[in-house]
């Protein structure tokens, strides 16, 4: 515990995301009946595989997410959770959906900042904070044979992701990214994922175009 406490404030909100987010790949392999090293994999995957895609495409080798056991750690103690005690997460559904939203937000902002402390570019900070966000997503979606949700279901899951990591790069240009502005951008991509859900918010498909309303779908999952 007292390693922990000694981690940084962004540190420690990262494993919180990563930890929520591990709990939703935990799920996908309780659903598929999985033993308990496929849980604890999807656990690990979901919660980390977009940490460790952003480390290896800006260069910070080896990722974190196989060189620190604080995140390994978290990760897996998602997975044993869900292993052990998914009826009652399950029963958290709407809880989890929110912890989602902003281990999403949290992922998205420290994504974009990892990129740009590594001079990647503007650009190329959004795209990697983008894949931060939601490439744990796609890569549980994946690893269950499913076409990943993020491109199939229509939710305003990248859309929120993108903006977020927008809004970081243009502050961090502008020089104004701090502790108030970073805990805006958390606040516009949680808001804006939940809101959707709330109010049954999506994209348009091929085969609707842009016929119809956004909602129309009516709420889902709050």
């Amino acid at each position: 515990m007292d390693a922990l406490a000694d981690l940084p404030v962004d540190t420690l909100l990262e494993l919180a995301g990563v930890f929520f987010a591990a709990l939703s790949g935990g799920l996908a392999g309780v659903r598929k009946s999985f033993d308990v090293f496929g849980v604890l994999v999807l656990a690990w995957a979901t919660g980390l595989g977009g940490g460790v895609l952003r480390d290896v495409l800006i260069g910070a080798t080896p990722p974190v997410g196989i060189s620190s056991w604080e995140y390994v750690a978290t990760a897996l103690a998602a997975g044993l959770v869900i292993f052990f005690f998914h009826p009652g997460v399950e029963r958290m559904r709407r809880t989890v959906i929110a912890l989602d939203a902003w281990a999403l937000a949290f992922f998205v902002l420290l994504g974009t900042t990892k990129g740009l402390e590594h001079g990647a570019g503007p650009l190329a900070s959004v795209i990697v904070g983008v894949l931060t966000g939601i490439g744990g997503g796609i890569l549980r979606d994946i690893l269950v044979g499913e076409v990943p949700l993020v491109l199939a279901d229509r939710q305003l899951y990248a859309i929120p992701a993108f903006l977020g990591a927008g809004v970081t790069a243009a502050l961090w240009s502008a020089g104004l990214l701090g502790v108030a502005t970073q805990a805006g951008v958390v606040l516009l991509v949680s808001g804006l994922r939940l809101l959707s859900l709330r109010l049954g918010w999506v994209v348009p498909s091929a085969a609707t175009g842009w016929s119809g309303r956004w909602g129309s779908r009516g709420r889902m999952g709050l």
